[in-house]
C-alpha cells in the first residue's frame, strides 16, 4: 500500500508541477513563434449568447463597438436565448452602431445560439465571445491577423481575471500552462468567453453540447490545425470565491467527461496529434479525486501496517503532512493565500467528483 501512495503522490505530484515545468521545457526547446498579419482585415462576425445578461450588455457592447477595426467589415450578432430580465432592450439601444438582435422563444442554450447565429453571419472569420466578458480594443485585429496563416484552425483570446481569490490564482496559473502548451504545439481547447475561427470550420454544433470551447477547436486539431493562444486579445472578468467557482467548474469537468465521449480519438495517441497534453492536463485532472483517495488510502495503510519502521515513519509523516492540508484547505482565506490555494485545490477535485456524477446520470444541462 505504501508502493501505492508513492505511485499515486507522484501523479499528482506530475500533474500539478511536473507537466507545467515539462511543457514550458518543451516550448522553449521546440516551441515557435505564431505571428500575425496585422493587415489581414477580413470581414467578420462576432457572435454572442446571451440570456438573462442585463447588467452586462451595455460595457460588452461598447468595448465590441470601439473596436480597433474596420466599421465596414465587422458585425456583431447577439442571440438572445429567450430573455426575461430586460437584455434585449439593451441589446436594440445598439442597433444603430452596428448590432443585430435574434431572439429565441425557447431556452435551449448555447449550442442552439450558434447554430441560429452561424447561417446568419456574413464574416469570413467568426469571433465567439461570451456576454460578460469586455474586450481590449485591439482584441479583434489580434486575433484575426493569425488567419493569414491558412494553417490555423482556432485563435483564443486571453481571459485575465481580477481579484485575489484562490480561483483568481488558479486562473493564474493554468494560463501559465496554456500558454507554454500554445507556444509548443497547441492547447487543448481555448478560453470560451473569446476565440475565433474560420466561418467555414465551424459547422453543426451538437444540441447537447457543454463545452463547444473544447469540442469546436479539438475537432480542428485532431485534423492538423493549429489552436493558438493570442495573449494580447484580452477579455477581462471578475475573480469568483471558491463557492460560486465551484458551479461553474462543475459544469465544465462534466463537459470534459462528455469531450472523450464524443470525441474518442483525443484518447488515441496515434490519432491525437496532442496526446502528451490532452493526458496530461485534462485526463489526469480528471483522475484527481481517485488518485487523493488512493493516495490517502495507502498512506494510512502503511502507517499502521508498514513492514518496516522505516516505512512506518515515512507513511505517518507523509500522512501528517496531508492532515495539514486539509487544515489549510479548511481554513481557506483565513491562512492566507496558502489557505486559499489549498481550499481551491479541494474545491476543484470535489467539483471533478460532481461532475462525473452529473455526466453519468445526464444530468448537467447546456444551458446557462
Amino acid at each position: 500500500m505504501s508502493r501505492l501512495a508513492l505511485a499515486s503522490l507522484s501523479l499528482l505530484a506530475y500533474t500539478y508541477v511536473g507537466y507545467p515545468a515539462l511543457v514550458a521545457a518543451l516550448a522553449r526547446v521546440s516551441g515557435k513563434e505564431h505571428p500575425k498579419d496585422p493587415s489581414f482585415e477580413p470581414r467578420v462576425s462576432v457572435l454572442i449568447p446571451c440570456y438573462n445578461a442585463k447588467s452586462y450588455v451595455r460595457a460588452k457592447l461598447e468595448s465590441l463597438v470601439q473596436q480597433d477595426y474596420p466599421k465596414d467589415k465587422l458585425e456583431i450578432l447577439v442571440y438572445s436565448d429567450a430573455s426575461t430580465d430586460g437584455s434585449d432592450d439593451e441589446v436594440r439601444a445598439f442597433e444603430d452602431r452596428g448590432v443585430t438582435l435574434v431572439r429565441g422563444e425557447a431556452r435551449k442554450g448555447k449550442p442552439t445560439a450558434l447554430n441560429v447565429l452561424r447561417p446568419r453571419a456574413t464574416g469570413e472569420i467568426l469571433v465567439l465571445t461570451d456576454i460578460r466578458q469586455p474586450l481590449s480594443p485591439n482584441a479583434i485585429r489580434d486575433l484575426v491577423g493569425h488567419f493569414a496563416d491558412p494553417s490555423v484552425g482556432c485563435v483564443s483570446g486571453n481571459l485575465e481575471l481580477v481579484g485575489g481569490t484562490g480561483a483568481g490564482f488558479y486562473w493564474k496559473y493554468e494560463n501559465f500552462i496554456r500558454k507554454q502548451e500554445s507556444r509548443f504545439r497547441g492547447m487543448v481547447g481555448v478560453t470560451g468567453p473569446l476565440y475565433a475561427i474560420r466561418a467555414g470550420d465551424l459547422g453543426q454544433v451538437p444540441d447537447d453540447v457543454i463545452l463547444d470551447d473544447m469540442f469546436i477547436p479539438l475537432q480542428l486539431r485532431l485534423r492538423g490545425k493549429k489552436l493558438l493562444l493570442e495573449e494580447a486579445a484580452v477579455a477581462l472578468d471578475d475573480a469568483f470565491e471558491d463557492d460560486r467557482e465551484k458551479g461553474r467548474k462543475v459544469r465544465t469537468l462534466a463537459g470534459n467527461f462528455q469531450l472523450f465521449e464524443k470525441l474518442p480519438a483525443l484518447l488515441s495517441p496515434a490519432k491525437n496529434p496532442i496526446f502528451l497534453e490532452t493526458f496530461s492536463h485534462k485526463l489526469l485532472r480528471l483522475a484527481g479525486p481517485v488518485l487523493l483517495g488512493t493516495l490517502g488510502a495507502g498512506t494510512l495503510h502503511g502507517a499502521l501496517f508498514g513492514k518496516t519502521v522505516v516505512e512506518r515513519t515515512a507513511m505517518r509523516a507523509l500522512l501528517a503532512g496531508e492532515v495539514g492540508f486539509v487544515v489549510l484547505a479548511a481554513l481557506g482565506p483565513k491562512a492566507g493565500a496558502p489557505g486559499r490555494l489549498a481550499r481551491t485545490f479541494i474545491v476543484l477535485n470535489t467539483a471533478a467528483v460532481e461532475g462525473f456524477l452529473r455526466y453519468v446520470r445526464g444530468r448537467q444541462e447546456v444551458t446557462w
